[in-house]
């Protein structure tokens, strides 16, 4: 078996991994990176936000991504009915960035991966990691091709960046259940032959069909559109008998009056593709020699968009972490990575169980819209979430709660006269 020497190993080429290990690249750090699929594939996560932009800028690789033509998200829009709620990047509280993309992440990470073979990354594809085992803070991973070849690979610090494959979690049991209940998505891209012309057919929305089940339509600036549902599993199991993709997103559209007449009779562009019980965490999102970073590590829910930020956010400052230590400083993971990352995971937390208990949606739609409050819950859905003079970041674990319980107290009073 052959072996390999490198500083730091990235396993996983999606934008955790691609973020990761073109910052280290671009500081003259020896990285390679290993992906187990070959790309571009169908991947969930095709709305950013804002926040995201910090990090492609960063990793030296936004210049590119920008000249893809990717459709502009300069904000998204909430549907209940006849009741709309848009919120406006541009009208945010703080500073940040005022867009982001909405993207088919095929050929968006498909991109990534070509810029940074082009800026020099050591990138494998269809390499699979078999085993990995730690002598103190150095690691050695055994890997597979998809030939069937094993060899090994030294370094000195590994970042797992696999998304859904997890890799860590399961060889090293750190996989946790998720604080979220249960839920589940269906999802697939449609030709968008019913488009309207304007802001109306690129606009990034969400119909919510009832308080816990919600139509995703997300537009891409190549003519065709993504649709999903999401909702408690039980729900979406129930949408077919046969559990059959196709039938069970067909039937979910149809319960939108919004979007009936625009993808109601339209076919799906491949098999709708399920994602069960998908919110997931773990024990701990370091260990010595490794971190854990993206959906590898956490992840909560789509309803936000707050996936590929995370991921962004944790594989640019495990990066910089990673090459402070292999430099020999002294680095103090709790407090500078889990206590970090953990903070801003525990404010979309509460934002998602708010949304699902209906309080957040009070918030949305309380009526006469008050600014200084909707630019606040702006920055947060803009992924400003490590922002503490904002109240909605600083007080998030009852702020939320408070204010729909005084929205829900001032409605019956009037109710009541």
């Amino acid at each position: 078996m052959t072996t390999e020497f490198v500083e730091v190993l990235i396993i996983g080429a999606g934008p955790s991994g691609a973020v990761a290990s073109s910052y280290l690249h671009n500081q003259g750090v020896k990285v390679k990176v290993v992906e187990k699929t070959n790309f571009p594939r169908i991947v969930v996560g095709e709305s950013l936000i804002p926040r995201v932009m910090d990090h492609f800028n960063e990793a030296g690789l936004f210049d590119h991504l920008d000249k893809q033509g990717f459709e502009k998200k300069k904000g998204a829009r909430f549907i209940r009915g006849k009741e709309i709620c848009v919120f406006d990047f541009s009208n945010k509280y703080g500073e940040g960035w005022d867009w982001t993309w909405q993207i088919p992440r095929a050929d968006f990470d498909f991109e990534i991966t070509q810029e940074m073979k082009r800026k020099g990354v050591d990138l494998e594809f269809e390499t699979e990691v078999i085993s990995v085992s730690f002598e103190g803070k150095e690691s050695t991973t055994v890997v597979k091709d998809k030939n069937g070849n094993l060899k090994q690979i030294k370094a000195k610090f590994l970042i797992d960046a696999s998304g859904y494959g997890r890799v860590l979690p399961r060889l090293l049991d750190l996989d946790e259940p998720s604080k979220l209940n249960p839920h589940s998505a269906i999802f697939s891209h449609v030709k968008d032959v019913n488009r309207p012309e304007g802001e109306e057919g690129t606009l990034i929305s969400f119909d919510i069909l009832e308080t816990q089940v919600w139509l995703w339509v997300i537009p891409f600036s190549n003519g065709n559109t993504s649709v999903g549902i999401v909702g408690p599993t039980e729900f979406i199991n129930g949408l077919s008998e046969n559990q059959d993709t196709k039938e069970a997103l067909e039937n979910a559209i149809q319960l939108s009056d919004y979007y009936i007449k625009r993808f109601g009779n339209v076919p799906f562009i491949f098999e709708p593709k399920k994602l069960t019980n998908y919110s997931a965490a773990v024990k701990n999102l370091y260990g010595d020699g490794f971190a854990l970073t993206g959906n590898s590590s956490e992840f909560l829910d789509p309803v936000f968009s707050s996936g590929v930020c995370f991921a962004t956010e944790s594989g640019m400052l495990a990066a910089k972490l990673a090459e402070r230590e292999i430099k020999g400083e002294i680095v103090d993971w709790e407090t500078e990575y889990a206590d970090y990352m953990k903070y801003g995971i525990a404010v979309f937390t509460t934002y998602v169980r708010e949304w699902y208990t209906g309080n957040l949606q009070e918030l949305f739609y309380h009526q006469p819209e008050n600014p200084d409050v909707k630019q606040k819950i702006c920055s947060v859905l803009a992924g400003y979430v490590w922002d503490k003079t904002n109240p909605f970041v600083a007080k998030h674990d009852n702020l939320i709660k408070n204010m729909a319980h005084l929205i829900k107290m001032e409605r019956e009073a009037k109710e009541n006269l």
